[in-house]
């Protein structure tokens, strides 16, 4: 009877003793579970098709109304030689396959920070892995406790020897801080020059019918365009997309429709773009007008940037999917249909895109480019949003109220100072600039991805 108690108590004592040592431990298992949350997560095909869909309403609007200023922007001046549109539409081509597509669909898009894109999420992984971090507001516990990982690296590795580089001088941590502030910075002017130049180009179009009409008119249109865009913002990500995705979808299947119409009217030389020697021709030929057009070929890319920093909005795979199936596809399209347009009517390079649609259907695709340049500038606000939120959880901006308008995903937020703020900086830049090609000069030669 003895010898049972007293192995009652020993069992007793060990399994008192087990539950000491599991409350000793750190929280090992639970952040491993907490560090893989974001990976773990998966999608139907089902949901994956649903988010891509909606991605197309808040990701895609600015680097799919492209069209409807790049020529313009690029030969502000007019079309001397056919053989400059070939020039620049393999340049066009290039630009859209090396920097979206290759550079931030298939390698950007990975590095980012648990679900988070943009330029303070590359900074926040660098501080992950290396001690640079300049702002005292990390502590040693969020490491154990939150998403926070750090990898270790082999001493006599590359990764080694950059680490221990940024590590050993100030001076580097600083210029790194300030290197990420300047490029949020420019990521911000792209949210307030990216709804001007959009809004006033789809405005534009009217002038290309009736044109008596003043400029002062297409501001105004574009003014008020602008106020009741930025007032649907505090609806949501959610709701906005799916009001939004339908009209990019619709603006994604008319381009490259008239694209390839144009392309089987017009002739199919121009897809002869497609190999680089024309890149070379072009510079060779053109000299300093050559690089200079670089500011108007640069608009082809708009809102690249963006696609990153809008990363929280939706995972990964749904921003892949509808670049890859729909978004590259239709823009090749577009621009190949332009540049066979351009080619036989060197005079058009003004309006290219108004002046190469087929006029039996003029009035419904300019009411769909309106809906499409209103909708383009939904990529860069949220975007702005977005890296507004990060600099805050760094310590790098003032404190500004973030409202989060999604229960089942916390990336999409509104931030209604930022919102109004913006509003107002579009509208300076509209009434300012009065023009797209002003405004495509300034985007072009400062805001290069």
């Amino acid at each position: 009877m003895a010898s049972r108690v007293d192995s009652d108590d020993g069992d007793n004592k060990g399994s008192m003793w087990d539950l000491d040592q599991k409350l000793d431990q750190p929280m090992d298992e639970e952040a491993g579970r907490l560090r893989n949350m974001y990976r773990e997560k998966k999608f139907s095909a089902l949901v994956l098709l649903r988010l891509a869909y909606q991605s197309l309403g808040v990701v895609y609007g600015d680097l799919g109304t492209s069209p409807l200023y790049v020529f313009y922007n690029t030969f502000p001046h007019g079309v001397k030689d056919p053989e400059d549109v070939i020039g620049a539409l393999s340049l066009i081509i290039y630009s859209l396959t090396l920097v979206p597509l290759l550079k931030y669909v298939f390698v950007v898009l990975r590095a980012n920070d648990n679900g988070q894109g943009g330029t303070f999420a590359l900074y926040s992984l660098l501080c992950r892995h290396a001690k640079i971090k300049t702002i005292p507001n990390q502590h040693r516990t969020d490491e154990e406790l939150t998403t926070y990982s750090r990898s270790t690296f082999q001493e006599k590795t590359f990764s080694a020897k950059t680490k221990r580089w940024l590590e050993e001088n100030s001076t580097r941590k600083s210029a790194i801080l300030i290197l990420v502030l300047v490029g949020t910075c420019m990521v911000i002017g792209d949210g307030i020059l990216t709804p001007a130049i959009s809004v006033l180009s789809a405005a534009g179009g009217i002038k290309v019918i009736q044109p008596h009409i003043s400029n002062g008119v297409v501001e105004l249109v574009a003014v008020v365009t602008l106020v009741g865009f930025f007032s649907m913002q505090r609806y949501g990500t959610d709701r906005v997309s799916w009001l939004f995705a339908p009209i990019v979808l619709l603006w994604f299947l008319l381009i490259g429709g008239i694209g390839i119409f144009n392309i089987c009217h017009y002739g199919s030389g121009v897809l002869k773009a497609f190999s680089p020697v024309y890149i070379y021709r072009y510079f060779r030929r053109g000299g300093k007008a050559g690089w200079t057009s670089l500011g108007g070929i640069m608009l082809c890319i708009t809102g690249t940037e963006a696609l990153f920093a809008d990363l929280a909005h939706f995972p990964v795979s749904a921003v892949q999917l509808a670049f890859t199936l729909v978004v590259f596809p239709c823009l090749l399209l577009a621009y190949s249909g332009q540049a066979a347009y351009l080619m036989n009517n060197l005079n058009h390079a003004q309006d290219v895109f108004y002046r190469s649609i087929p006029e039996r259907i003029f009035w419904p695709v300019f009411v769909v480019a309106t809906l499409a340049a209103i909708v383009a500038s939904q990529a860069t606000i949220t975007a702005t949003f977005s890296i507004i939120k990060q600099a805050l959880a760094h310590g790098c901006f003032p404190r500004v109220k973030v409202v989060y308008t999604s229960k089942k995903f916390i990336g999409q937020i509104y931030v209604p100072d930022i919102n109004w703020i913006l509003m107002i900086l579009c509208i300076a830049v509209t009434a300012g600039f009065e023009n797209q090609n002003q405004i495509g000069n300034a985007y072009g030669k400062f805001f290069p991805c």
